[in-house]
This record gives structure tokens, C-alpha cells and sequence, in this order.
């Protein structure tokens, strides 16, 4: 089995009140995304990586890959106007026979959860990372809400991960309002998501509040 990711980095830095896109940002003398990267290279160090970005960001990467990933198996692919649209162009690029499909910035994925998403997309089609809910949660009615069972539903991470040739034809039947992921694209054509289980480290830092918690997991 030959595998693959696609790093989706597409941020900007809105919610983290910064003008540089959150991938950049440093983390422990590194951008996020290199140590995105580095997760998979970890996990397998042989892994084909391909990078969606936005083409205002192309030169910028291009100096992060100079320094630190410099003769390993990065390409790039440059982003649409919706993640839909981005990871599709990654999915282009892709050769391997399974491919996570991941957020450039959660750095922090456990190199567990990306085995076990690629063992059970190899196995069943699909493997995309989940974790239960520890809040309560309430559906909204107006100005009122109504109390919901927290035990049926999951909270999607990523890696979510495919046999390629199943991905791609799913993306191939288009886009749809609908779609809030891949895996949301993927049930759409028909297929059954298979939940493997995530991690509660492997936030997705999108505020300031996540960077911190995300530096003191590192520390």
C-alpha cells in the first residue's frame, strides 16, 4: 500500500488576529505546518506529501520548503475558492493508493490515529478521525434550545483518510453546498464513513487560546 496526504493549507489569520496566515505561524521555532508535515513523515517516512495553498502564499512556502524539507517527496498544488475545490486540486497530484486528506494546522495528530486511519481505510474504503463529545450540547430553535443526547454524535477531526480511487470518484460528482468535509463528500456518493478513534490533542488551532494550548502539549 503506497500512501499519501494532503496537507490543506488554506488559512488565513483572521480568528487569530494576525495578519500572517495561522500555518505560518510559529510554533516552537517552526511554522505549524512544518510540524504538520513532519507528522507524516514520522508515521512513514517515505509518504508522498502534497501542499494546497493558496497562490499568494506560494513564494512563502517555498522558503519554508528550502529549509526544511529540502530533497523530500513535497509537491504543491495550488487552491480553489473552497476547501472542496483545494483538496480536489490536491487529489490530482496524488499517486499513492490511500490518502489522508488533513488540516494544516493540527500539528499535533498522534502518529497512532494516522496508522489507524490508513489501516482502516485500506481495510473499508475509509478511516476518518473522531472523538466524543465532552460538553453537553442543544439544538437551537429561534431564540430557545432543546437539550440533545451527546452520545450520538462524534466531533470530525482529521486525518480523514480514502482508497484514492474512491475519493476521486467522489469528488468527481461535484460540489455541493452541503459538503462541510471530505468525508461529508465521500458519504454523498454513496459510500459508509468508518470513524477511527482521534485525539483530543489533535486540536485544530484557529484562536491565540488554541496556539497556547497547543505550545503547552509540546512542552
Amino acid at each position: 500500500m503506497s500512501k499519501s496526504v494532503v496537507i490543506v493549507a488554506g488559512g488565513s489569520g483572521t480568528r487569530m488576529r494576525q495578519s500572517l496566515p495561522k500555518q505560518f505561524i510559529e510554533l516552537k521555532e517552526k511554522p505549524i505546518m512544518v510540524h504538520t508535515i513532519e507528522a507524516f513523515f514520522g508515521y512513514d517516512p517515505a509518504i508522498e506529501v502534497v501542499v494546497v495553498l493558496p497562490v499568494a502564499h506560494r513564494a512563502k512556502w517555498e522558503d519554508i520548503q528550502k529549509q526544511f524539507f529540502a530533497g523530500k517527496n513535497v509537491q504543491v498544488a495550488l487552491g480553489g475558492s473552497s476547501r472542496y475545490q483545494s483538496v480536489a486540486a490536491g487529489l490530482r497530484l496524488v499517486s499513492g493508493d490511500v490518502v489522508a486528506i488533513h488540516d494544516a494546522v493540527r500539528p499535533l495528530v498522534p502518529r497512532e490515529v494516522i496508522a489507524e486511519s490508513f489501516q482502516a481505510a485500506a481495510t473499508h474504503g475509509s478511516g476518518v478521525a473522531m472523538v466524543a463529545l465532552k460538553d453537553s450540547i442543544r439544538k437551537k430553535h429561534g431564540s430557545l434550545t432543546e437539550s440533545r443526547n451527546r452520545a450520538e454524535y462524534l466531533l470530525v477531526q482529521t486525518p480523514q483518510t480514502f482508497q484514492v480511487d474512491l475519493i476521486r470518484k467522489a469528488f468527481a460528482l461535484g460540489e455541493q453546498p452541503v459538503f462541510t468535509d471530505d468525508a461529508s463528500v465521500y458519504e454523498a456518493a454513496g459510500m459508509e464513513v468508518v470513524p477511527v478513534e482521534g485525539s483530543y490533542r489533535n486540536l485544530k488551532i484557529t484562536t491565540p487560546e488554541d496556539l497556547l494550548v497547543a505550545q503547552a502539549l509540546m512542552d
